[in-house]
């Protein structure tokens, strides 16, 4: 193996995930999909018994969908931001990590658009936010917070899309090459007659390099619109403008935990510890790092913009929040979110492997914390005491919600069979970078 031709050995290496699936996978596979069939069931019940089924009452009318919605929004805007940018400052080591990445990206918006839907209760009505010529004579509510996310989402969605694609292309076209029958004939059509001659090189390379700055600016002011579905509001705990860039720091924070939990199965399973290196994790965790800085810095902020206002609503909010009937929710999000990823200073634990996964698991439920304890402490303890009420999550709205998730994983464990889950093409371009590296950092075919 020693004496192999590495750029063989990445394209053998690579394809080599994409053979027959294992026992295990099937079993992963069989349980996420279970998870998205009993989902389906219970939004199906839901839509039978009426929304009242999920949970939600006066005054709590945003309550685990839309939380579950901003969480995956979040989840999405980190992969593309964190793949386009180290593309643009050309950083080597997001090689092996990119094209998870950019999947992660793409999964979690098509999961995080199914909740506005499950939402509006009604889901054969949701036509009625596109913007479209129709008989009705009715015109979009440029005013409602949906349509915002209707346009922000949807246009992120596109960019995010077209910028995975695109570096999956090369990829196609090498398993094509090696494959026969109708898996020939499926990657034909999906490789777009690529054939790699420096013309197409050319041409890839500006394409990439216009989507990657494109995708960069879109991710921040995308999810400064969805935090404007709050900030633009009156409710105590939102009407804030530190949320825009409260909720970029959270998207990239939690997206970032999330590329490590896909990375550390992905790279035992697949054996690719060659490729995906302790390296790729310490840099992750140094991300982690400073994102958490930031997100302790916005709480900090938050209660003492409330303390330093003197509005008694403000005030009262942020305090029930921290010491009400939420308090152990709030506390637990804050040792996830500001305390634990402290531990990163420490090289031994950012070089762990299995420390950095476990820390990363607990980043993402403390970020989902945050989201529903932003969303429900400020709609349950408003300006009126006579309509203060607490809100519990019942059977339907978990179902569901364990149903996104499993959306989520299952369509990431299609992806890493059908096409390869780290970029051949860049792995093998970073290896003649080492031998004979080019200027520029520009690509050859």
């Amino acid at each position: 193996m020693k004496n192999k031709d590495p750029l063989i050995s990445v394209e053998d290496a690579m394809l080599k995930t994409l053979k027959r699936p294992s026992p295990k996978y099937l079993l992963a596979l069989a349980f996420t999909s279970g998870c998205v069939l009993f989902g389906a069931l219970a939004w199906a019940y839901q839509i039978f018994i009426g929304i009242g089924a999920s949970g939600k009452r006066h005054p709590v009318m945003w309550a685990l969908y839309i939380t579950n919605f901003v969480f995956w929004v979040g989840i999405a805007h980190s992969g593309t931001l964190i793949s386009a940018i180290l593309y643009l400052f050309r950083a080597k080591w997001r090689t092996s990590i990119s094209r998870a990445a950019e999947a992660m990206t793409v999964f979690a918006i098509m999961t995080a658009g199914l909740f506005p839907l499950i939402h509006l209760g009604r889901v054969w009505k949701f036509y009625w936010l596109i913007p479209y010529p129709n008989q009705r004579g009715l015109w979009i509510n440029f005013k409602s917070p949906l349509i915002w996310d209707v346009f922000a989402v949807t246009t992120y969605f596109l960019v995010s899309l077209f910028f995975f694609y695109l570096g999956l292309i090369p990829d196609i076209a090498l398993i094509r090459d090696r494959s026969t029958g109708l898996r020939k004939t499926f990657y034909s059509i999906l490789s777009l007659g690529w054939s790699g001659s420096s013309n197409q090189w050319w041409h890839y390379n500006k394409a990439y390099l216009l989507l990657a700055g494109i995708a960069t600016p879109l991710v921040i002011s995308v999810h400064s619109v969805v935090s404007w579905d709050f900030a633009m509001s009156i409710v105590p705990g939102w009407h804030s403008t530190i949320f825009a860039p409260y909720f970029v720091a959270g998207a990239v924070f939690s997206g970032t935990a999330m590329i490590i939990m896909l990375l550390v199965p992905l790279r035992k399973a697949f054996h690719l510890e060659e490729y995906i290196t302790i390296y790729n994790f310490e840099n992750l965790a140094k991300v982690l790092i400073f994102m958490s800085l930031i997100i302790t810095y916005s709480y900090t902020m938050e209660f003492f913009t409330a303390w330093y206002s003197n509005n008694i609503f403000e005030q009262e909010t942020f305090y029930w929040r921290a010491f009400g009937f939420y308090k152990n929710l709030f506390w637990f999000m804050f040792i996830c979110n500001s305390i634990l990823p402290l531990l990163f200073f420490l090289k031994k634990v950012r070089r762990n492997i299995g420390a950095v996964f476990l820390i990363a698991v607990f980043i993402n439920i403390g970020m989902w914390l945050e989201r529903f304890i932003i969303i429900v402490t400020s709609l349950a303890h408003d300006f009126d005491p006579y309509v203060w009420r607490t809100y519990h999550p019942t059977i339907i709205d978990c179902t569901i919600t364990m149903g996104g998730l499993g959306f989520f994983l299952t369509l990431f464990l299609v992806f890493v069979k059908v096409f390869p889950a780290v970029s051949i093409s860049e792995t093998r371009h970073s290896i003649i970078d080492k031998i004979s590296p080019l200027p520029g950092g520009e690509r050859e075919g």
